[in-house]
């Protein structure tokens, strides 16, 4: 059933009104030290709330992590460092990563590796766990890793044979689901089988993760995230690709269907369906690429387009629809979902041409109103080499602290950084050992640590300090 565009346009203005009063508008946010909000405290230090963020950063002394004082760190896994319980070193390349309370205090993180095309092209791939292999020729996969209330850690391998695990997500019912971004088909990059698939990943039921089987309802193309919608059942996904550009997708399930642990595997190939979107504006004008929205608190309109081809046999599943049938994005990244909805990372904001600044937004999509709200909008970082400013967002977590914690995924300086809910944004922590990428950023159980990974070589990282509840404007 299509949204009712007449509709559409005569609510718009009371829908952004009400986004407004709840503060899920943003405004254009680049360098943190220009947004810094008075700082109110007390005689005894403590804050009244008025704080944006935690200080400046310290520079790590050993050269990987720089954090706010009073913050410090731990290496909870390092790829060619630190070793898996069958022996074998910590893959390299982290990615997408969630957390999972365990029994006595236990956390239990399932970690992606974005490791593409054939193993020997990687000095710690993914080994060959026996029965938890899909394609033995691939070399990506993720980990499971055990940190227990002491600080001993184990880790050993979830799934296998798979390639390039970016994103991904966490399952209401308490599993992960693993993202293939990639379109590989047997017979290319080495690989004996088809890739380009999703895979669900039981951190604490091993068994479960046996003789693995990708979930092709979902679809076959260069995913990156994955949510699922807790109430209605509907799977959420976006896709990093272009020429053209990729889509975000969203999967109906089929009637009587019922989640839960194991059931995807279940699903008929076609099962549901599976449709990219078309927006429109408060006017009633179609939109081609998310790109467009240059002003925060733009507010689409979103009906749902059926996928033709979703294993994509033939053409890939972007290259199936006409100019006019669909909206596109520019780098489509990770998603998580909270709010009654799924936040929504472009990691870059503005339409393609040469020398394209590597900025972003952060979408806001609501299923109840069937709109995707511009959230945040990262300005041109002008001197990306120079600590001060963000770009490229990532990977994305809601904090329990209020706001987004984002992985910046950019050019030059490379940082986690916060964005309160009206967009303003602070630093979290910035890479002083590489230009790598930060991904995985997602909170513990209970809210005390943040982990975050720097993707090359492979590190993950806890972070502890005082955190506090940051300002919702």
């Amino acid at each position: 059933m299509s949204l009712n565009r007449r509709e559409f346009t005569k609510q718009s203005a009371a829908a952004g009104a009400a986004l407004a009063l709840t503060g899920a508008v943003g405004t254009l946010a680049t360098a943190p030290q220009a947004l810094a909000a008075e700082d109110h405290e007390d005689g005894h230090g403590h804050g009244h709330g008025h704080r944006l963020g935690y200080g400046e950063l310290v520079p790590d002394p050993d050269g990987v992590l720089a954090l706010p004082e009073g913050f410090t760190y731990r290496v909870i896994t390092h790829s060619g460092v630190t070793r898996l319980e069958s022996g074998e070193f910590t893959p390299s390349h982290h990615d997408g990563t969630a957390t999972f309370a365990g029994p006595r205090g236990t956390t239990y993180l399932v970690n992606n590796h974005e490791l593409k095309g054939p193993r020997a092209k990687w000095p710690h791939p993914v080994p060959l766990a026996e029965g938890l292999v899909y394609d033995p020729a691939a070399a990506g996969g993720c980990t499971v890793v055990e940190v227990h209330r002491d600080g001993t850690v184990a880790e050993w391998v979830g799934i296998a044979g798979t390639s390039t695990n970016c994103a991904g997500g966490r399952t209401p019912w308490g599993t992960w689901l693993t993202c293939e971004e990639t379109e590989d088909l047997a017979g290319k990059n080495g690989m004996t089988k088809d890739h380009g698939y999703v895979f669900e990943v039981d951190p604490q039921h091993h068994r479960a993760n046996r003789d693995p089987k990708p979930v092709k309802a979902f679809g076959r193309y260069a995913h990156e995230a994955v949510v699922i919608d807790p109430r209605r059942g509907h799977a959420y996904l976006t896709e990093d690709a272009s020429g053209p550009n990729g889509l975000f997708f969203r999967w109906v399930p089929p009637q009587g269907f019922e989640h839960g642990r194991g059931r995807l595997a279940g699903l008929a190939d076609d099962a549901g369906l599976l449709q990219a979107p078309k927006c429109f504006d408060s006017a009633g004008r179609y939109v081609d690429d998310l790109s467009r929205a240059t002003r925060i608190g733009t507010v689409y309109g979103v009906d749902w387009v059926d996928v033709p081809d979703r294993d994509a046999r033939k053409l890939p599943v972007r290259k199936q629809f006409a100019e006019g049938e669909v909206t596109r994005a520019r780098k489509l990244e990770g998603m998580w979902w909270a709010d009654g909805g799924a936040y929504i990372v472009s990691s870059y904001a503005r339409e393609e041409s040469p020398g394209t600044p590597h900025d972003g937004q952060v979408w806001f999509y609501d299923p109840r109103r069937r709109t995707l709200t511009l959230q945040v909008l990262l300005g041109v970082n002008a001197t990306p080499d120079e600590d001060g400013a963000f770009d490229g967002p990532d990977n994305i977590t809601v904090s329990p602290y209020g706001g987004l914690v984002i992985a910046e995924d950019g050019e030059g300086v490379q940082h986690l950084f916060g964005a309160t809910e009206s967009g303003r944004t602070y630093p979290i922590a910035r890479n002083d050992l590489n230009g790598s990428e930060f991904t995985g950023v997602v909170f513990s159980p209970d809210g005390d640590t943040l982990f975050a990974n720097i993707q090359d070589p492979g590190i993950m990282l806890a972070i502890t300090g005082p955190w506090r509840r940051q300002p919702r404007r």
